[in-house]
């Protein structure tokens, strides 16, 4: 199946903010006109990696609290492998309870459920609950940052390195903004961190019924329309940082900031760079991952001569308001598919060409089980058949 789409993005009627957007260009992808006095800021599309704005997105800086978006990566993939679970009990070790800085005040010795370390780390962005993340899944914080360092590799994150999980100061730790957001990326991937992310006010119980009451540092889950996640950072090294994610209309940015003067300006700065992404910018989808494929994928030897597929995840085309992309999908099935097959097997896979130059790619996978076809049921189609002729 090769099947051409003419995609249209509609010039959409927006308000500009009277002051923020004075002097901009509409069309200018990069927004040149900022004058942030941030050391380092980047904004892009969380779908399809579209870059809106940088600015010394490569320069390599301390990131503070930043880094506890590996750490929180590197714990829901352990959630989300089987390894861990939000019910698991652990308790914490002398190392981790003394860690000071932010923190919930965990107790030395004392049980706590995984559920609530995670949410101190998101929501309070607490030390003492990063190190005993690390303890666990690692045995050592040392080990961890391993992990952490092999992961960022993974990642193509190349301006970036870990000496701790906490992001308090160290010598031979620092990243970029470009690599703080191909982190926040993936963690984003994960649901059940929205479950913590969007939390405003909330409490961590202690074993002995103790009470530490926890506000979330990310200002912006409270004050800017569609943003449900973020991590802030502070140290006098690193200035105020912060990355964010916000969702409007289906569309979904990621803006960081690193080292700004000021907190204000650092959650200011954020704001501007979404408030343009959402104006000047629409994100469409052209393939949907809960709706089949208009494709005949034959199989062999099964009780079904075809299956049914889908895409493994959407596709978007990322672009400015008012412009036309000429599309074409090009669905190329696996070389033989054999019987049985299970649901979400991949089957095949589907490239995204614009101009005759591949932008983009999904794996296409089966949206139904089938099984293998028994003797009874070859018989049976031969009786079939023979009965047609």
């Amino acid at each position: 199946m090769k099947k051409k789409i003419s995609v249209i993005f509609i010039l959409l009627a927006f308000i500009m903010t009277v002051g923020c957007f004075a002097g901009f260009k509409s069309n200018n992808v990069y927004a040149n006109d900022f004058d942030f006095k941030s050391k380092a800021a980047y904004l892009m599309d969380a779908y399809s990696g579209t870059v809106v704005y940088k600015k010394d997105e490569t320069k390599r800086l301390p990131i503070a609290s930043m880094c506890k978006i590996m750490t929180l990566l590197l714990a829901f993939e352990e959630i989300d492998g089987g390894n861990l679970s939000f019910s698991d009990s652990i308790v914490v070790s002398e190392k981790a309870s003394g860690m000071g800085g932010s923190q919930i005040f965990l107790e030395a010795n004392a049980e706590y459920k995984i559920e609530e370390l995670i949410k101190g780390i998101v929501v309070a962005s607490a030390n003492d609950a990063s190190v005993a993340i690390a303890e666990t899944i690692c045995g050592s914080e040392d080990l961890f940052v391993n992990k952490m360092n092999e992961k960022a590799k993974d990642l193509g994150m190349n301006n970036t390195c870990f000496v701790n999980c906490t992001g308090l100061p160290k010598l031979g730790q620092y990243s970029c903004a470009e690599d703080v957001a191909k982190m926040f990326c993936s963690l984003l991937k994960h649901k059940d961190y929205y479950r913590f992310s969007s939390i405003w006010m909330d409490e961590i119980e202690h074993p002995e019924g103790r009470i530490t009451e926890i506000s979330n540092t990310n200002k912006l889950i409270r004050f800017y329309d569609g943003c449900d996640s973020g991590k802030t950072g502070y140290t006098s090294e690193a200035g105020h940082c912060l990355c964010a994610s916000a969702k409007r209309n289906g569309m979904r940015l990621i803006s960081v900031i690193v080292s700004a003067p000021d907190s204000k300006t650092r959650f200011g700065e954020a704001s501007t760079m979404f408030n343009y992404g959402f104006a000047n910018f629409t994100n469409k989808m052209i393939v949907d991952d809960k709706k089949p494929l208009d494709v005949k994928v034959s199989v062999e030897s099964g009780k079904k001569d075809v299956i049914e597929a889908i895409a493994e995840r959407p596709l978007f085309i990322f672009s400015e308001k008012g412009t036309e992309h000429a599309i074409e999908l090009n669905f190329i099935p696996l070389y033989k598919v054999k019987a049985p097959v299970k649901k979400g097997e991949i089957i095949g896979k589907l490239i995204v060409y614009e101009n005759n130059v591949e932008i983009n790619s999904v794996n296409v996978i089966a949206n139904e089980d089938v099984l293998e076809a028994t003797f009874f049921d070859v018989i049976n189609d031969i009786i079939t058949d023979w009965s047609i002729i």
